[in-house]
């Protein structure tokens, strides 16, 4: 899930994101002061005021989204509507990480390499469209069609056929992977490049959501106004930087009924002022109160605030294809110079878990210090190391977007530790306009260390390891032995067994350390007086099941 958005998502990919193929949707934690939001975030009356048909609807604190089209975004921001709009084939349990069954009804295999999917029946678009293998097909085919350059294309790799789509040169020579067999309305057969046991968990991810086959007539037109098969359907115009409204799908007929009239999304932004809106009471979910004000949140909400676990991970990335960052030696003794837990309680009031792992705690195969030595703050021994790998001359830039004040904020306790500890006296910061970060990493313009955010797609160790540090990486780091490690665990035959080798890919890639883990996300949820059954985990908001209290 790359980095650029005042609201960090709960489950998947932010801003920075991904590897060279992927976008990383980021988290943009907006701590500045600023006091003004965008057209429309803030309004009127409060929202315990709401009356007539507004009276069953309540309000949740959001940022702009880039596009509403599944396969089209990876940011939390766009995936929260999403959310509310699709329904993918299975959903995340928060209670035990597994898939459970959403849209289909039972996702089979005999060998991880063909996969029958069984569609539940009676599904149903919001325009009334039924909800067909086909469907699925269509919207899976579109995201991979390399010529769409919609973000999510590379989930779909793995499928056959998906080169074809996607060819090194010229034009494609089909629009279709082979490797989708629509075998009947409700049954779909998916045919991978190699058996790959995590490819049931995968399936939860937004960009494997249904289109209808009226989408394809407009594609600009959908990305504005998508028809989907979830608990709501949009409600008006999408008003951009204003705001955007859905209301109670009649069509649904699944296990996420909404409990809700509606819900509007307020586009602010910045939190900060989001958190303002809370306490005056006029919005009503805000899931990213920022760090700074935790304290007075618990204080003046009680319970209702909530601090929540996350899949989020902050890195700092080296370009290792700069022959001045090629020493691994380098690399470690620059991520032992680093006082993680120094840098989370100044920068985020010690709300963020200082890490030593590259996977995060929730994520199956976490170990609390896979890294050991390398990620622990010791100036001399970092000072030590530095020396031996021979130092680092000129100027060091430190690269990170310009998305959320608190980049910039623990950046400078960066540079400064850096300076102190290793002696470097020459560092200087490059703050990237948001909208220009991801396409300057993914064409390898940056000349020093950049932050690097991975927003959980799916609780398994291969969404962090083999989309960051595999094939096409940002750092251009290379690794047989890693890389065939993640083969083999992508091919085991089950979870228990894919652990062990996703560590042992772990281990070397903390042993190179082309990217320094820096710590976790967590969440801190506050909501009005005015809704009951917030459940916000580390997989969805689960708006539909929040209901509005009346009188």
């Amino acid at each position: 899930m790359q980095t650029a958005a005042p609201f960090p998502t709960l489950t998947r990919n932010t801003t920075e994101r991904r590897s060279t193929v992927r976008v990383t949707r980021s988290r943009a934690a907006a701590l500045a002061a600023a006091a003004v939001m965008l057209s429309g975030g803030c309004g009127g009356s409060s929202s315990g005021g709401a009356k007539g048909a507004d009276a069953d609807r309540f309000s949740v604190a959001l940022t702009e989204p880039d596009h509403l089209t599944p396969g089209n975004t990876s940011s939390d921001y766009s995936i929260t509507v999403l959310d509310t709009l699709f329904e993918t084939p299975v959903s995340i349990d928060a209670a035990s990480g597994k898939p459970v069954m959403r849209a289909a009804e039972s996702v089979t295999s005999t060998d991880q390499k063909v996969w029958t999917i069984k569609i539940r029946q009676g599904g149903a678009f919001s325009n009334g469209e039924p909800v067909t293998a086909q469907s699925f097909a269509d919207s899976w085919n579109a995201t991979a069609y390399g010529p769409n350059g919609w973000t999510n294309n590379y989930y779909f790799a793995n499928i056959e056929g998906y080169d074809k789509l996607n060819p090194e040169k010229g034009d494609p020579s089909t629009d279709k992977m082979s490797g989708l067999k629509v075998v009947d309305d409700h049954t779909l057969e998916v045919t991978l490049t190699a058996p790959f046991s995590q490819f049931p968990i995968t399936l939860a991810y937004i960009a494997f959501a249904p289109m209808p086959k009226a989408a394809f007539a407009d594609l600009k037109a959908y990305d504005q106004a998508p028809v989907g098969n979830g608990p709501f359907v949009l409600d008006g115009a999408w008003e951009h930087d204003r705001q955007i409204k859905v209301k109670r799908s009649p069509a649904y007929n699944g296990e996420r009924r909404a409990k809700a009239g509606g819900v509007t999304f307020k586009i602010y932004a910045g939190r900060d002022t989001a958190y303002t809106d809370l306490r005056a009471g006029r919005v009503d979910l805000l899931t990213t109160i920022p760090p700074a004000s935790t304290a007075e949140a618990q204080r003046l909400l009680g319970d209702r605030f909530l601090r929540t676990p996350d899949g989020t991970m902050d890195y700092l990335g080296f370009p290792t294809f700069d022959k001045r960052f090629a020493n691994r030696d380098l690399r470690r003794a620059f991520s032992m110079a680093i006082d993680r837990k120094a840098i989370v309680d100044a920068v985020y009031d010690g709300a963020f878990k200082p890490m030593a792992s590259l996977l995060a705690p929730l994520v199956p195969g976490y170990r609390e210090n896979a890294c050991g030595e390398a990620c622990t703050y010791d100036p001399a021994k970092a000072k030590a190391l530095f020396d031996q790998a021979g130092g680092f001359s000129g100027t060091l830039t430190l690269w990170f977007s310009n998305a959320d004040p608190s980049y910039e904020q623990w950046m400078t306790a960066v540079a400064n530790q850096l300076k102190q500890n290793l002696g470097i006296s020459d560092i200087k910061l490059r703050k990237v306009p948001a909208s220009d970060y991801l396409s300057s990493l993914r064409e390898r313009k940056e000349d020093g260390p950049y932050r690097n955010n991975w927003v959980m797609d799916y609780p398994s160790p291969q969404d962090y390891l083999e989309y960051m540090w595999g094939a096409g990486n940002r750092m251009g780091w290379e690794n047989k032995e890693f890389d065939d490690l993640i083969k083999q665990a992508n091919s085991a035959p089950g979870l228990d067994a894919s652990l062990p080798l996703y560590q042992k890919a772990e281990d070397v890639a903390l042993a190179e350390m082309p990217m320094i883990p820096l710590w976790n996300w967590q969440n801190q949820v506050g909501f009005s007086g005015r809704i009951s059954g917030v459940n916000v985990t580390p997989y969805s908001k689960n708006l539909y099941a929040i209901s509005v209290k009346q009188g």
